[in-house]
């Protein structure tokens, strides 16, 4: 955007971010499991839309955790590293930036690494505090970190809290619940019951707010971004006198006609006794 600026060219930019995960009590907790292991263990944890944290309170926080397990277990199988489905981290440098947030909270899954091979295995982490690195930094590995909040509402206020992320998602039965934290918190992007599927979805825009970024682009989205939207006025030539108003010399009598005819009128209002 620096460069950009010195040559006054408009930009959109996809920043990234910590994306939060609300898991909700009423949720089917196997399939938020398997949805939440896919996206956040993809390509080893490294994409921008990938679910940073999960929140949940203690009622389910044991349930998921073992889904979770169970989850890793069924896509990886006993030892991930053998897995050709596990991808491995893209250099040294980032190895070691990943490796070192391994020593945040406690691990309950994975946890191991293999500087040799870049290699970090599916991590899933609990009781990590809110100023570790682990909460602090776009995590961009296969690292899961479960928070626990006391409900609903302590999720949307830590949420909030922060700064806007490149994506939300929420898992809930409720579309009670899925209504209400997609009004009460604000991301690039949101997906309900799933991962980061919503950016697959040619007719919508992706891209962040805030923090994450700024513009959109996928589909006719990309194309109104590098495109330059030039109004346009077509008039005729003649029928001068309607132009008469505006010219001087200006007369007092002439003001109110001027103002209703360039007055923004909104629409009428049905309201309903």
């Amino acid at each position: 955007m620096t460069a950009a600026a010195k040559h006054l060219t408009p930009v959109t930019l996809e920043l990234g971010g910590k994306n939060p995960c609300y898991v909700h009590d009423d949720c089917d907790i196997k399939n938020a499991a398997q949805r939440i292991a896919w996206a956040r263990f993809f390509n080893a944890g490294q994409t921008c839309l990938a679910p940073d944290y999960v929140l949940c309170s203690d009622n389910i926080k044991e349930k998921l955790l073992s889904a979770l397990q169970t989850t890793v277990h069924e896509f990886y199988g006993e030892d991930p590293k053998l897995s050709p489905d596990l991808g491995r981290i893209i250099s040294e440098g980032h190895f070691k930036r990943v490796s070192a947030l391994l020593t945040c909270g406690k691990i309950v899954t994975g946890g191991q690494t293999d500087q040799s091979e870049k290699y970090i295995a599916p991590t899933i982490l609990v009781d990590v505090k809110e100023t570790d690195r682990v909460m602090q930094e776009e995590i961009f590995g296969p690292i899961l970190t479960i928070f626990s909040v006391s409900g609903f509402d302590e999720a949307v206020n830590f949420i909030n809290d922060r700064e806007k992320p490149l994506a939300a998602y929420v898992f809930s039965s409720s579309s009670q619940i899925v209504h209400q934290f997609l009004d009460r918190t604000s991301s690039g992007g949101f997906c309900a019951n799933d991962g980061f599927m919503h950016t697959t979805i040619p007719s919508l825009p992706f891209g962040g707010v805030g923090h994450s970024g700024m513009g959109m682009y996928h589909g006719k989205f990309s194309f109104d971004t590098f495109s330059h939207r030039r109004a346009c006025l077509l008039r005729s030539d003649g029928r001068e006198k309607l132009n008469a108003l505006r010219y001087p010399p200006y007369k007092e009598n002439r003001l109110g006609f001027i103002l209703y005819s360039t007055e923004t009128k909104p629409k009428s209002a049905c309201v309903l006794m």
